[in-house]
């Protein structure tokens, strides 16, 4: 089964609080795999991730019935990728009044789908 790269549709969810490190281990799991299936695999995963990358595919599979009329039983999960986004950076108070700088990471997730060629 091969995968049309040129009908190519993804949807991006920017800023999501979650380290990139985290959701990349669930975009893993994800890519390479039909729709019903990735939706089952992230419906019954045990990890926070799931919820944000399950909200990106069905965006991507929405984008792709709607705009190029794509049928959503047909589709794959071609590319799957999370970038860092900017890093929120938080005071926390210390003994003898000093300060330890907490990172907050965000992430950008990408999802896109494509038509499985048969």
């Amino acid at each position: 089964m091969a995968i049309d790269s040129t009908k190519e549709v993804k949807a991006i969810a920017r800023y999501i609080r979650m380290s990139p490190y985290k959701v990349r281990r669930v975009l893993d799991q994800i890519r390479g795999r039909q729709y019903r299936e990735a939706l089952i695999i992230l419906e019954f995963m045990p990890y926070k991730a799931c919820e944000p990358i399950l909200k990106v595919l069905r965006s991507a599979v929405a984008n792709a019935e709607h705009n190029n009329g794509l049928e959503p039983t047909d589709l794959v999960v071609s590319q799957a990728f999370a970038d860092g986004g900017p890093t929120l950076k938080r005071f926390r108070p210390r003994a003898q009044g000093r300060a330890y700088r907490i990172h907050k990471p965000t992430c950008h997730i990408t999802v896109a789908v494509a038509p499985a060629t048969k």
